[in-house]
């Protein structure tokens, strides 16, 4: 019973994980073709103008932060295939573990990435905020597995102990 819960939330990662690297990909490639970018370009919402900040690259490089964002994706949908594929409950928790401190690191670059479009730019890029939003989803859904994955590993531990009353016999 428990395996088709895991199977799901690793479909889901795997998922979003997909959804992550669609909009890197697409905005890597407004990025490198000048494409036209499907965003509002005035108001609050206004992607020309966080995509094309000097917070838009990797500090010292000319390659767009889209591009390490890809990266990110790539790696979660492996950890959520290799997550979907694990039977052993020790090693499941090690990628649940993985996927919680890939999650959690990918979060904090958020925060600060949030605090640059609000605070210093003034401006919210839409696409930007669709990866944010499935970051922190993706993060909640590691915080669950983890808290299933160590009431599994109790229950799990607490069986493979035999009870006092059986040992008396």
């Amino acid at each position: 019973m428990r395996q088709v819960q895991y199977s799901w939330s690793q479909l889901l990662l795997l998922l979003l994980s997909l959804a992550g690297a669609a909009i890197a990909i697409y905005l890597t490639t407004v990025h490198y073709e000048n494409a036209p970018l499907l965003c509002s370009s005035g108001g609050l919402i206004n992607c020309s103008r966080v995509l094309s900040s000097p917070y838009s690259v990797v500090p010292g490089t000319s390659i767009p932060i889209t591009v390490p964002g890809l990266a990110w994706s790539l790696v979660s949908a492996v950890l959520a295939v290799a997550g979907s594929r694990q039977t052993q409950p020790q090693a499941l928790r090690r990628i649940y573990l993985a996927q919680f401190t890939w999650s959690l690191l990918a979060l904090l670059v958020v925060l600060y990435l949030v605090y640059l479009e609000l605070v210093v730019l003034h401006s919210i890029c839409i696409w930007c905020t669709g990866v944010h939003a499935i970051i922190l989803i993706m993060f909640l859904i590691t915080i669950v597995q983890l808290q299933q994955g160590q009431e599994e590993g109790e229950a799990y531990s607490d069986e493979s102990v035999p009870d006092r009353a059986s040992l008396r016999r």
